[in-house]
């Protein structure tokens, strides 16, 4: 802007001030220019989109490209989130600790003017859908790990650490996990404790506790402390994923009782219907979800037969006749004539199967005996079972198979499946494949794969859902620190097609979750 004087001169003279009198000198002066300072503009020219999608705990970093007309000036950063100031940091560092949308805004100025540019940022759960693992230690400490599917196409890897630490601060998670279910919304989780000698205090670490973590999340909803029975020392959630509000469902403990647990209260209790002491083996099966119908099953040592559960009624005992209690079988009745069982293991079904066959299990005992079952139907008391010598029952002509010499125990991994017709079993550092539908007998079960050195243990085993491939957990036990891995095999042809080495300690539960 050109500003040009109003007086050329001024002619020295005398003015009034203060009473007296002050000379003001002669001011001269031709046309003049003021320099012109034009605006500093900002404008926002990349590091930040519109709108992330980001899995919980996955912290987000944005820092954005800004650049300046003009003269460059000062910069402030104000960054909002849901209209409240979050930080006035340049780069912007989101926790994404819950899971939401969140509608957020940043303001960049500077002393001539301000620009915004406002993004949204989705938190997404990373564990909708995948696998869930429980292990242990050397000394016991628990460990939850989740096998994340990228949202980026990456390729699936396990969490870094401890899932229940990372979403529960502050929160102990108790020794010894020993089984997960997922029933209802709910990721369930038991832990044995370290039970405290008598000159020692226990604390949250050492007593028998079960956990309800929101399915999506894993933050603990309910967490429920056992102490009040030293018996209490649980194995198995017999809990349906069905998970009906109102029922108290049994949890096998170790010496073999079974207590009752109200997954409505959150309390557990012992139970007037299972008095008795059962097998380390048990099944629980659903109708997937259509329902609320379930069969929990359980082998009575001490009557030598089965038992089941149904629907909360019951428990009813497997015989010729129909809904007996235990009273009511004897040696003329009794199925299974007091054989000692050493195994329950469902028969899956693709989704496709449950829509047209009946579910179905295998029971092993210890002489060489096997029976199918049928059950969510009437035919619960229909059974085809034979000794080993003979065939089971007749699938499309071919005869079914023998056990002849077993070679599983209660601890034994397995898991079996209606495509192949066919049960894989952990057996050292070897998966091994027994065609129940076939005269092969399970002594010569051939193997799968091996995984590891010579020392290394298969613990744990799961299916997909379309039978394609078999999710292997393992572990080395001479290896310090992380020795447990997870490998992923064609069902089939036991190829290995992903590889998961040293994500947690020793596998003590595996489990597919579902969204």
């Amino acid at each position: 802007m050109k500003i040009k004087n109003i007086l050329s001169y001024v002619i020295i003279g005398l003015l009034p001030f203060g009473g007296g009198w002050v000379g003001l000198s002669s001011c001269i002066s031709d046309d003049t220019t003021l320099p012109t300072r034009p605006l500093s503009e900002i404008s926002i020219d990349g590091g930040i989109t519109a709108e992330y999608n980001i899995s919980k705990n996955e912290p987000l970093h944005i820092k954005p490209v800004v650049s300046q007309e003009n003269a460059p000036k000062p910069l402030s950063y104000t960054w909002e989130v849901n209209q409240e100031v979050f930080s006035h940091d340049e780069e912007f560092v989101f926790p994404a600790k819950e899971l939401g949308k969140f509608l957020c805004r940043l303001i960049v100025e500077n002393e001539d003017g301000k620009t915004f540019y406002p993004f949204i940022i989705n938190v997404n759960s990373p564990y909708e859908e995948g696998i869930a693992l429980l292990s242990q230690d050397p000394s016991g400490a628990s460990m939850l790990s989740f096998m994340l599917t990228p949202t980026d196409g990456s390729e699936r890897h396990f969490t870094t650490g401890d899932c229940f630490t990372l979403n529960n601060e502050g929160t102990p998670f108790a020794d010894r996990c020993i089984d997960m279910v997922q029933s209802s919304g709910s990721l369930i989780v038991a832990c044995q404790g370290n039970r405290a000698t008598p000159n020692e205090e226990a604390g949250a670490e050492s007593v028998p506790t079960i956990y309800y973590l929101n399915e999506k999340t894993l933050v603990a909803e309910n967490i429920v402390t056992v102490s009040e029975y030293d018996d209490f020392v649980p194995t198995h959630l017999v809990i349906p994923s069905v998970g009906a509000s109102g029922v108290a469902y049994p949890i096998l403990c170790e010496n073999g009782s079974i207590y009752e647990f109200s997954t409505t209260e959150g309390a557990v209790s012992k139970p007037t219907n299972f008095r008795y002491k059962y097998a380390q083996t048990c099944l629980a099966h659903d109708d997937g979800g259509a329902g609320w119908s379930f069969d929990l099953v359980f082998w009575d040592k001490e009557k030598g037969d089965l038992c089941d559960l149904y629907s909360g009624y019951g428990p009813y005992y497997c015989s010729t006749q129909y809904l007996l209690t235990r009273e009511n079988v004897d040696a003329t009745t009794n199925y299974f004539a007091n054989n000692d069982i050493v195994k329950i293991v469902n028969i899956d079904l693709t989704a496709k199967q449950k829509r047209t066959d009946e579910s179905e299990m295998l029971v092993l005992t210890k002489n060489a005996f096997m029976t199918r079952k049928t059950i969510l139907s009437t035919g619960f008391w229909v059974y085809d079972n034979q000794l080993a010598a003979a065939k089971l029952w007749d699938n499309g002509g071919t005869s079914t198979a023998c056990i002849g010499t077993n070679v599983i125990n209660e601890q034994t991994p397995c898991v079996a499946n209606k495509t192949y017709y066919s049960m894989l079993f952990g057996s050292g550092n070897k998966v091994r494949r027994w065609n129940y539908a076939t005269s092969q007998s399970l002594a010569d079960a051939e193997t799968l794969q091996t995984f590891g050195s010579d020392k290394a243990i298969v613990t744990d085993l799961v299916i997909s859902e379309d039978h394609l491939t078999t999710y292997v957990a393992f572990y080395e036990p001479d290896q310090p620190g992380l020795n447990g891995s997870v490998y992923v095999i064609n069902t089939d042809t036991g190829d290995i097609l992903e590889r998961h080495d040293n994500i947690c300690y020793k596998p003590v539960r595996m489990i597919y979750k579902k969204k």
